[in-house]
């Protein structure tokens, strides 16, 4: 085969696993984990059923594949807002990390975290995963942050800070909770930048 079939090869199947992704990740926030099929992610994303099988074999395969590409994608832009943020940066740091775990992504890894409960295979691909999205993401809010955590309880307020918003996450699931949800946030950066300074 010539590189350029080649290339054009690689360059269909990178579309067909993008498409499926970004299918996946709509079926999980839409129907959830029970009704997110194989058969019906293939449908949505327009390839074949033997197209996606080709790609993943299985649905926790694809679904676990799906979620970590939406994580890094998500870090990925978060990194790129990042650099217009203001320097007095607190608040605008809090709402981009609200607006992490209150997106599509949040959604779609709570079906799984409920669904990995009881199978085993699941929650043995999601564990890893989900360790390195935590990871990540202490690791992308103490640079954003600007936070030295050789200080006395920097860690612990960066790691609450992250803890509050998966709890605001959950707690916007059912009912449009962002009046109360930018309340609390404003009082966690007053609260958040006093516990930096005296560190």
């Amino acid at each position: 085969m010539s590189a350029p079939t080649r290339s054009r090869q690689e360059e269909r199947s990178a579309a067909t696993r993008q498409r499926l992704m970004e299918a996946t990740i709509e079926c999980l926030v839409e129907r959830g984990w029970s009704g997110t099929t194989t058969t019906l992610v293939a449908e949505r994303a327009g390839v074949s059923r033997g197209a996606q099988l080709h790609h993943y074999r299985t649905r926790s395969e694809l679904v676990i594949a799906a979620v970590e590409h939406l994580a890094e994608v998500r870090v990925a832009e978060i990194r790129r807002e990042a650099a217009g943020l203001p320097q007095q940066r607190t608040q605008a740091v809090l709402d981009m990390l609200a607006r992490l775990y209150t997106g599509p992504l949040f959604v779609a890894a709570l079906e799984l975290w409920v669904a990995a409960r009881t199978d085993e295979e699941l929650r043995a691909a999601l564990v890893p995963l989900e360790a390195r999205f935590g990871r990540e993401a202490h690791r992308l809010t103490v640079e954003l942050l600007g936070a030295d955590e050789s200080k006395p309880g920097v860690r612990e307020a960066v790691q609450a800070t992250l803890d509050l918003m998966r709890g605001l996450g959950l707690a916007s699931l059912l009912t449009d909770d962002s009046a109360r949800r930018g309340r609390l946030l404003r009082q966690w950066a007053k609260i958040l930048d006093q516990t930096l300074r005296e560190a």
